[in-house]
Order: C-alpha cells, then sequence, then structure tokens
C-alpha cells in the first residue's frame, strides 16, 4: 500500500493488483483496514478510526483508490461520485489488439451475471440492462501490445473488461474475459492512472496520479509517456 495523497478529509492510495478495496468472501485483509490502521499508528489515534469506502476497483485492477476521513468528506464525494463528469477517472488498459480507430466512444448495454461476477456487453438494449459508455484513445505501442487511455462516461460493474472484450481488445492477462494466459500474480493490465476532482471541503481543484506497477511493460509505457511528455 503506497499514500499518494492525504489531509485531514481524504486520502488516496495506490492499490496493488493482489488487494482488496472492501472485505470480501476470501476474508483477506482489505485496503480500507489496512489504511485504517495506518491513520490509527500515524495519529496515535485511540478508539476507532472512520475511513469511508468512496468507490471501489476489482480485484485485479491496479491504481488510485479514494476514501473519506470525515463523514462531512464521504457525504459530499459520494454525490460527487453519482453525478456525470464531477470526478474524472483515467485509466490505462493494456490490450494484445489495436481498436478500430484510434480515438472512439464505445457504447454498449452490460447485462450483469452476479453468480459468474461478470458482465455481458450487447449492442442493443435488453432486459435488465445498464447503458455503458466510455471514451478511449491508443497513446502508445510496443511489439506486441497497445496502451490505450480511457475515461469513463458511466460506471458499471467490470466495465472497461466487458467492453473492450466485445470489440476484441482483450486487457492482457484478463482470463475472465478472454485472455488466453494470466499475469504472474493474478493481475491485470488495467490501471486506475489518474483522478481529477474539486476538493469536498477546501474546494481546491486536486488531481492524484498512480504510479504503474513493477511490471516491464508497464514500466516500458510509462517511460515512453514521461518522454512524450517533456
Amino acid at each position: 500500500m503506497k499514500i499518494l495523497y492525504e489531509d485531514n478529509h481524504i486520502i488516496a492510495v495506490n492499490k496493488s493488483s493482489s488487494e482488496i478495496v472492501q472485505g470480501d468472501k476470501t476474508g483477506d485483509p482489505p485496503l480500507s483496514e489496512m489504511v485504517k490502521s495506518y491513520i490509527k499508528e500515524k495519529f496515535n489515534k485511540p478508539g476507532a478510526v472512520f475511513l469511508g469506502v468512496t468507490h471501489r476497483l476489482d480485484r485485479p485492477t491496479s491504481g488510485v483508490v479514494l476514501f473519506a476521513r470525515t463523514s462531512k468528506a464521504l457525504a459530499r464525494l459520494n454525490e460527487m461520485f453519482a453525478q456525470k463528469d464531477v470526478i474524472k477517472k483515467t485509466y490505462w488498459a493494456v490490450v494484445g489488439r489495436k481498436p478500430p480507430q484510434n480515438e472512439g466512444i464505445l457504447q454498449h448495454w452490460l447485462v450483469r451475471n452476479t453468480k459468474q461476477n461478470k458482465s455481458y456487453a450487447y449492442n442493443k438494449q435488453k432486459n435488465d440492462s445498464k447503458e455503458a459508455i466510455l471514451h478511449y484513445r491508443i497513446l502508445n505501442q510496443s511489439d506486441k501490445y497497445y496502451l490505450l487511455e480511457i475515461e469513463l462516461k458511466t460506471g458499471r460493474h467490470h466495465q472497461i473488461r466487458a467492453q473492450l472484450a466485445a470489440i476484441g481488445c482483450i486487457i492482457k492477462g484478463d482470463m475472465k474475459y478472454g485472455s488466453p494466459r494470466s499475469n504472474p500474480g493474478g493481475g491485470i493490465h488495467l490501471h486506475a492512472r489518474k483522478i481529477k476532482f474539486v476538493h469536498p471541503v477546501s474546494k481546491k481543484e486536486i488531481s492524484i496520479k498512480a504510479p504503474v506497477p513493477d511490471d516491464n511493460l508497464w514500466k516500458f509505457f510509462e517511460k515512453e509517456e514521461n518522454n512524450k511528455a517533456h
């Protein structure tokens, strides 16, 4: 667990692909508990520490996760996450096939199968389906892979994974959605790269960027992007 940003009201951490944000049936210690322990220790707090979960990332996904340290911040962040385009989340995904265009918008209707913990993307509306929209653009490529930057316009279960798989651009290591092989450690090449929002209390604009996992392909792409920026 790596702290990316903290103040009295919010704290953001860089989640690894093996960590879970909240407790689940595996019984593994969740990120939320690790952050609570960190706060308790750092500030020598007696008793229970308040920490609010504002959003989640799938277990095999890495990147920035934002928590609320006060109930005031939690209530405001929950409202902000519920609105469109108030909190901007940017993801990086590594895929083995080039998308049809260098940049585009994907629109599908997703049906969630809770038994399989999977979402299925359709081109037409179906019973119990929810509209899913994302914007992607190709940032870079290696000899075998493409780096995509993705901005979510809706927040659906496994949205990026299901929508990219629907156009044949399966995320590296994502066997659930059709990748032929898993990655070492079981993570997938999907990373919550950046989150941008107006601070729920101070009203300052905050932008938090998460470094990529320690993996050769990720490091190659991050270096390429950093070189482009300079």
